[in-house]
């Protein structure tokens, strides 16, 4: 097996930000950080790199060719390279591309309970947050409310922030709502910035659809941001791209200030072409394991703490756990934490809709997902 599942030692030797924000005693599952290690090509890129004393500033070469390449494979969407900017993050790109493309005092569109640092985004950017949440069916399932869509778009909402695959709730949304709200953003001119950098993690039956592969009758004033960072946790290493929906998207694009460009890194260039071009074999054992992983995580939560509401992600490793009937408050992350040294995170960072919930990261061994729900079960009244 080419995909290494590193022992708890050798985890807690680590010093990324999931592995030291917390005492040695509480066991982390939080931050989006995958436990497994490194694809091959990308650690031999990295110590190419390295050996070669190749540590200046980014240079995009062969960035764009690789994400049009694995765009292709992966997703049947035909990328033009000259449509490929680099930037640091998605993040980041979402904010450069929101001050060349909008104006301050431009009203964004979000979709709560959502990532969080979409509304820290935003509000660095001074585009005010018009919030049109998620709908809930019966079984718990979410999906976009279109005609709250419509409402925000028609009382003057400038840009979208769309995000699919979603965090946290795990939905892929379906081809036919992804072009349904491209058709209402044409209608009413608005610029949709769609964050897919969990879409090369979709997982068994479910199909992304690329917002911008839709074309520039629908892509005109739209763009697509995706990274190899959460896929092949490199996210640390500083390398995303914006992709332009159309041709003007791609000529505003170029106005970009120059320095967002060396804001990348160039071991997270080489990193992620490396992905791009030789990850897919572990990429797919990757994704195989992540689907063992979220039915697994089914079978202990309806052993161990059945009153948890959980509907499997369709994408990535996060999973977000109704808590309502556990009587632990708006914030259980809190109970689980200081009773069950276990860190989640904190549903209520994704919005208020995000009270009773919380995230929890499954992208580890099967017996460390064991421990997390025993943790979490110890922390109940």
């Amino acid at each position: 097996m080419s995909l290494v599942v590193p022992t708890l030692e050798q985890l807690r030797a680590r010093s990324s930000e999931k592995w030291t924000a917390y005492p040695p005693d509480v066991l982390p599952a939080f931050v989006a950080e995958m436990d497994f290690g490194l694809a091959e090509p990308v650690k031999a890129a990295l110590r190419e790199a390295v050996e070669r004393d190749d540590c200046g500033y980014a240079n995009p070469a062969g960035f764009a060719r690789a994400v049009a390449g694995f765009a292709a494979r992966r997703f049947a969407w035909s990328v033009d390279p000259d449509r490929v900017f680099l930037v640091p993050d998605v993040m980041a790109g979402a904010a450069e591309a929101l001050r060349v493309l909008t104006a301050p005092g431009d009203p964004v569109v979000i979709n709560p309970p959502v990532y969080a640092p979409f509304a820290a985004t935003l509000d660095e950017v001074r585009r005010p947050i018009v919030e049109v949440p998620l709908l809930r069916d019966a079984e718990g399932r979410y999906d976009i409310d279109l005609a709250g869509l419509e409402a925000a778009f028609a009382r003057g909402a400038r840009a979208y922030l769309f995000c699919n695959p979603h965090n946290p709730v795990g939905r892929v949304f379906a081809r036919e709502t992804v072009v349904a709200i491209a058709e209402l953003a044409r209608t009413y001119d608005v610029l949709v910035l769609a964050d897919e950098i969990h879409a090369p993690l979709a997982l068994s039956g479910a199909t992304h659809t690329p917002f911008v592969s839709l074309g520039d009758r629908l892509g005109h004033r739209a763009l697509t941001l995706t990274a190899a960072s959460k896929a092949f946790n490199i996210a640390g290493l500083k390398c995303a791209a914006i992709v332009a929906g159309s041709a003007p998207v791609r000529d505003a694009l170029r106005r970009l200030p120059a320095e967002v460009r060396y804001r990348a890194g160039i071991l997270g260039v080489r990193a992620s072409i490396a992905a791009f071009e030789r990850g897919d074999a572990w990429l797919d054992e990757l994704r195989d394991y992540l689907d063992e992983n979220r039915n697994y995580l089914s079978e202990l939560l309806a052993a161990e703490i059945p009153q948890i509401r959980y509907i499997q992600p369709e994408a990535s490793y996060l999973a977000w756990l109704d808590c309502t009937n556990l009587n632990l408050g708006e914030n259980p992350a809190h109970a689980f934490l200081t009773k069950g040294r276990v860190a989640l995170s904190r549903g209520l960072d994704f919005g208020k809709q995000g009270a009773h919930h919380v995230r929890l990261n499954m992208a580890t061994s099967k017996a460390l997902l064991t421990d997390i729900v025993a943790r979490m079960k110890t922390a109940l009244p």
